[in-house]
């Protein structure tokens, strides 16, 4: 894996979000906890909402638009919901929030 750094773990609200614009799109980062932190598509596959303006609860996202909600480990929609989501390889490091920039593409996060 090719990790990079995309920001500080304190950059990000406890049950908060925040973009990052990769060749693949943008991924959004949710921190669920005071150091678990997962990486996923912004956009929900129902109509195309900003997740990363969703509610963010347990290890879950809301989207913003119609409720759906997904399960930032696997990606899928919970409840009577189907599709999923993208999810990438994240981890903290140090303060440090590394993304798997092999998962997002060859060029660098931004």
């Amino acid at each position: 894996m090719n990790w990079i750094d995309v920001g500080a773990l304190d950059d990000i609200p406890l049950r908060g979000a925040r973009l990052v614009k990769t060749p693949v799109g943008c991924v959004a980062l949710f921190r669920t906890g005071e150091d678990e932190v997962f990486a996923a598509s912004d956009r929900c596959p129902h109509k195309g909402g900003p997740l990363s303006e969703g509610i963010v609860h347990g290890r879950a996202v809301t989207c913003p638009l119609h409720n759906w909600v997904f399960d930032l480990e696997t990606g899928d929609a919970q409840g009577a919901d189907e599709g999923s989501i993208p999810t990438y390889p994240l981890r903290v490091e140090n303060g440090r929030l590394l993304l798997d920039g092999d998962a997002v593409g060859r060029r660098a996060a931004a």
